[in-house]
């Protein structure tokens, strides 16, 4: 008995001594070299890919995480060989931990290099930086105060009122008209309907597909309280405003802007004057669609104003087939976004499926059966490349012919499993290989196709998929930022975004994603690129770079569907 207790009293010296030798290997922490440990830097669920590239040489091949609380290396891997990344421009070499599924709060830990930034590994670990994503549209409210107890310390006044704007000569008529509200395009304070339109439409499928969403005073907003969803609250107040934008006859105009863009100030000191500019097909028909689909959201909760949604969305339609072909170019007068787009089949195909969806009418069936567009493949690069995967995503979960919901299915698989394939092999772990103007919205929108292959396969590997892309835009990418503003413990404070930088607050407003690397650098007169200039380090924090640091609505939306998606499906 005396012999076992001496046994049992020095196994458990020897293991506090190892206990002791561990705690003691490791350095004083610091984050000093976090910038060399690219990954997620708010966490990963549990069950998720967990990946961290290292960009600096090392000599060890083993890495370990650290518990933060207890300071103790709770696991250990080895680095992967060393790869080479022509898109990133970079040696790397990759740590994976993603069979260490434990909760916590964690570094990475290499020596000779220190730790990363700190993360987390819990349940619903993305959830404050979705409801900072969806809260942005609120600090976009055109035409009224932000208030303090909604907006904290980026409260402010009303901005542009438009409650008397000029009709510009290209929109056909004379006079003045009302147009208020509305969410502010960008980072400048034009409101757009196409741009308008489609990033609505996005957001508006996720609370199609997961109606719980985001429930009544889970933002913060004036609404908070009508028992309406607040996410149904803040979709309506731009629904709202491009129903104004419906002229008499039917069409609709294309944007309300000042001829040029306004200086880097406070909406409220704006005061050019601004017009309603052109009118044609492609504004008409994507506003034809989100008010089609405005008409279902909103169809249980405000009958009346859903019916007002259908019958313009039907004007909207019967105006496009009479003016099939008007093509939206700037007036020589006019400077400010153009959206250009000359080739409407997209729009088509989204109304029509909307229209479709929300009225049971042959017209609209036939003219998505005899006017089949591709779905397959993904190409990103344009603003307006995303309409039809809308509405795919509606024909697969609510349409009733099976032809459409079977093809549908079938081609968003096909181009699902290309973007996993590129996913598993690309720089970064991301889906994409051209980084043009909005690139990170670019690679969030090949997450929501691979989102719905998961969502109709449910399939884990397309699950895993979104998840590690989502890891590219919270730091694991060759700029070391998270790119959404306030999460992470590095990320861009000098958005371009006229109320940031017109306000005395330090922080830029929350919950915008930057625009992200562009290879074309159309600002670089302006501002200073770094030396690597390989296509994924085309971006810098710096106001004026409108070309990789701006925000959008567009950009936003994606973001916002994909953490939403995420929040529904990992817990």
């Amino acid at each position: 008995m005396y012999l076992y207790g001496m046994r049992h009293l020095l196994l458990l010296l020897a293991v506090c001594v190892i206990i002791s030798s561990c705690k003691e290997s490791l350095p004083e922490y610091n984050t000093t070299q976090a910038d060399a440990i690219r990954l997620n830097q708010i966490g990963y669920y549990p069950n998720a890919s967990k990946k961290a590239i290292i960009t600096e040489p090392v000599s060890t091949t083993t890495f370990y995480l650290i518990d933060q609380q207890t300071k103790e290396k709770v696991f250990e891997g080895n680095l992967s060989d060393s790869l080479t990344w022509n898109l990133a421009g970079e040696t790397v070499r990759v740590a994976d931990f993603s069979e260490f599924t434990t909760t916590g709060n964690y570094n990475l830990y290499i020596d000779n290099l220190g730790y990363s930034y700190p993360f987390e590994i819990k349940t619903a670990v993305l959830a404050d930086a979705f409801t900072a994503s969806v809260k942005s549209l609120y600090y976009q409210r055109a035409s009224m105060p932000l208030e303090q107890k909604y907006a904290g310390v980026w409260a402010r006044n009303a901005g542009h009122p438009d409650t008397t704007v000029t009709f510009h000569p290209s929109s056909g008529r004379i006079g003045t008209i009302a147009s208020p509200g509305g969410w502010y395009d960008a980072g400048d304070f034009g409101k757009y309907v196409i741009n308008g339109a489609f990033p609505l439409g996005q957001m508006m499928t996720l609370y199609e597909q997961y109606p719980s969403v985001l429930p009544d005073q889970s933002l913060n907003i004036p609404e908070s309280g009508n028992t309406i969803p607040d996410i149904l609250d803040e979709f309506k107040y731009e629904l709202d405003w491009l129903l104004t934008m419906q002229d008499d006859n039917g069409g609709v105009f294309f944007k309300l802007t000042t001829k040029s863009f306004t200086g880097m100030t406070l909406p409220e000191k704006g005061q050019a004057e601004r017009f309603i500019i052109g009118k044609g097909t492609a504004s008409s028909l994507d506003f034809a669609a989100v008010t089609a689909k405005g008409y279902r959201l909103f169809k249980a909760i405000n009958p009346a104003y859903a019916d007002r949604c259908l019958a313009s969305a039907k004007k909207a339609w019967e105006w496009s087939k009479a003016n099939p072909d008007i093509a939206f170019s700037n007036p020589e007068d006019i400077v400010t976004g153009e959206y250009g787009d000359g080739n409407f089949s997209q729009e088509w195909y989204w109304a029509a499926a909307e229209l479709y969806l929300s009225t049971g009418s042959q017209e609209y069936e036939s003219y998505l059966k005899e006017n089949p567009i591709n779905l397959s493949t993904y190409k990103g690069g344009s603003w307006n490349t995303y309409m039809k995967y809308i509405a795919a995503f509606a024909l697969i979960d609510q349409s009733e012919d099976a032809t459409l919901v079977n093809s549908s299915k079938n081609n968003i698989i096909q181009a699902a499993d290309q973007l996993v394939a590129l996913t598993n092999t690309n720089d970064y772990f991301q889906p994409i290989t051209v980084f043009n103007w909005g690139s990170n919205s670019d690679v969030l929108n090949a997450a929501m196709i691979i989102a719905q292959a998961y969502r109709i396969t449910k399939k884990p590997a397309y699950l895993r998929a979104v998840q590690e892309i989502t890891d590219y835009v919270f730091g694991k990418n060759a700029i070391g930022y998270s790119f959404i503003t306030g999460y992470g413990d590095q990320t861009p404070m000098f958005i371009h975004h006229r109320q940031s930088a017109g306000d005395t607050i330090e922080m830029p407003v929350p919950g915008f994603i930057s625009g992200g690397p562009n290879y074309a650098k159309q600002d670089q007169n302006d501002v200073t690129y770094p030396e690597n200039t390989s296509p994924m380090n085309s971006w810098v924090d710096q106001t004026p770079s409108y070309a990789s640091n701006e925000i959008c609505l567009n950009w936003n939306s994606a973001a916002i569907y994909v953490l939403g998606f995420l929040e529904q499906e990992s817990n």
